[in-house]
């Protein structure tokens, strides 16, 4: 497969299933809450905003406002860190598991090509203009 069909493929493959998220009942993430979200299930804890910051390259305060907004949904909590009491870790609840396992699903869904209900582009529009 040459790297621009791969291309195509993975972007197709992110377009799909990120159509069925917003036409699904539930938060439109961004792409900052998203990767902060990402990051805090996928990597290994214990997570504070300056070591996510450092992850992922942004300031704190671009972190507090997404770590704010995946609060309020219940996506993730913040806690008081017992041993540094001037530390607040990032936790992981089981909302936000729930809310990744059905992203997943949609992802794995677009892979097997279910839920495009007519948003593939024709054959001829399928290249991919850099």
């Amino acid at each position: 497969m040459h790297r621009s069909d791969q291309q195509h493929r993975v972007l197709n493959l992110w377009r799909a299933a990120t159509v069925q998220s917003v036409r699904r009942d539930g938060p439109d993430l961004t792409a900052r809450q998203m990767g902060l979200l990402l990051t805090v299930y996928l990597t290994t804890p214990p997570h504070t905003v300056r070591g996510l910051a450092i992850a992922l390259n942004i300031s704190k305060p671009a972190v507090t406002r997404a770590l704010d907004r995946l609060c309020t949904l219940g996506f993730l909590r913040r806690k008081v860190d017992e041993e540094d009491r001037r530390s607040v870790l990032v936790q992981r609840t089981v909302k936000g598991s729930v809310f990744l396992s059905e992203f997943a699903g949609l992802i794995l869904g677009a892979e097997a090509g279910e839920g495009t209900d007519g948003a593939d582009e024709p054959a001829e529009e399928q290249a991919l203009v850099v």
